[in-house]
């Protein structure tokens, strides 16, 4: 008996000092600007960066070096990224179109894939990549900046924890800046973010995708009745192959969502407005919320939200947690099953744009 408890707090300690090491991550592409925020986060030693997949040698060196970081550290393919270092992850941070040939090359071999959003830029590629993820058993988890917002993981817990407004019944999302070129994007970037094919579209998919994640994920997963999409092109000189302002409204049986993707606010935003039965409740990236509820007679009220803690309060933890079993990713704003139904909103939104008529859901 002494033998086997002696076994079994040794096993545990094994357990627990693989769970503590750095999680392995290999990066495909570095296009997206959002690959800043990898340099950054290596900083902290819970991830270790074990290469740089991008066949831009140019502009692989301009970056490692801009971080004073090895040249050793890039390979000209994701291949030969993954057979030199070994990853347990690899996050792609290339274009949309690219993500179905990252989790071809990476679910075959068991590893774990993180892509930014959205998940895929057309079902086809969505479809393709989940029938992968599942058959060979990996984590495929998609990446925004809102999933990190306190507020939203609040105004969840309010409606479906508390009740606090009742049924959902209309929620209204806004989410774009003045323009990726305006802002200052990269060439690199706005090479891909500005192609049809490379990105799926222009606003509509950018920013988009940020309301179909939160409204699919508040209806816990629902697939929608119909989408119905208008997009326009404000600035055809800038943008001249791909929309920069987009309007989506998603419909379900007993509610109805309304984003609202701009590349022409005249400032940056993401917000939400989010009506209830009985009250209402406006989140953003702050700590404060607007809350109305309850008697018709009750005033707006500011309610003080508790900033998120780990493993659900940045990306790489909670990828880490995701990918040693220490989290459950099945149906929150990151898990395939919520951006799968995400992407299928997105290639309505396209299609229902481009016909002008609404595209019901089978």
């Amino acid at each position: 008996m002494k033998t086997l408890f002696c076994l079994f707090f040794l096993c545990t300690a094994v357990v627990s000092q693989a769970q503590d090491k750095p999680l392995r991550i290999g990066i495909a592409g570095m296009t997206h600007d959002h690959v800043n925020y990898v340099f950054e986060r290596m900083k902290q030693k819970d991830v270790q960066i074990v290469g740089f997949a991008e066949p831009n040698k140019e502009l692989a060196m301009k970056l490692l070096k801009r971080y004073n970081l090895p040249a050793s550290l890039w390979f000209a393919s994701l291949q030969e990224m993954i057979d030199k270092t070994k990853p347990e992850v690899v996050c792609a941070y290339n274009s949309i179109f690219e993500h179905l040939k990252v989790v071809e090359t990476c679910a075959p071999r068991g590893i774990h894939v993180m892509v930014e959003k959205p998940l895929a830029v057309n079902l086809e590629h969505a479809e393709k990549m989940e029938k992968l993820a599942k058959t060979h058993k990996i984590q495929l988890l998609t990446n925004y900046e809102t999933t990190w917002y306190a507020s939203h993981q609040a105004a969840y817990g309010m409606i479906h924890g508390q009740g606090d407004i009742g049924q959902i019944r209309k929620v209204v999302i806004h989410d774009g800046h003045r323009g990726p070129k305006e802002i200052g994007c990269t060439k690199e970037f706005l090479d891909w973010l500005t192609d049809p094919v490379m990105n799926g579209g222009g606003a509509v998919i950018d920013f988009g995708c940020y309301g179909a994640n939160l409204m699919t994920w508040l209806q816990k997963g629902e697939r929608p009745v119909s989408v119905t999409a208008v997009t326009q092109q404000m600035k055809p000189d800038v943008y001249p192959n791909v929309d920069d302002e987009a309007t989506i409204v998603i419909t379900y049986p007993n509610a109805q969502a309304i984003v609202q993707a701009s590349w022409n606010w005249p400032f940056d935003r993401k917000d939400i407005e989010i009506y209830g039965q009985n009250g209402y409740i406006f989140a953003d990236r702050s700590l404060q919320m607007r809350v109305r509820k309850g008697a018709r007679e009750a005033k707006e009220e500011t309610v003080t939200v508790t900033p998120l803690a780990a493993p659900v309060n940045d990306a790489f933890t909670y990828l880490k947690a995701a990918v040693r079993g220490q989290t459950d990713t099945s149906s929150d704003l990151s898990s395939l099953k919520v951006n799968r139904i995400v992407v299928e909103i997105l290639d309505a939104a396209v299609r229902s744009a481009k016909t002008g008529q609404t595209v019901v859901l089978k």
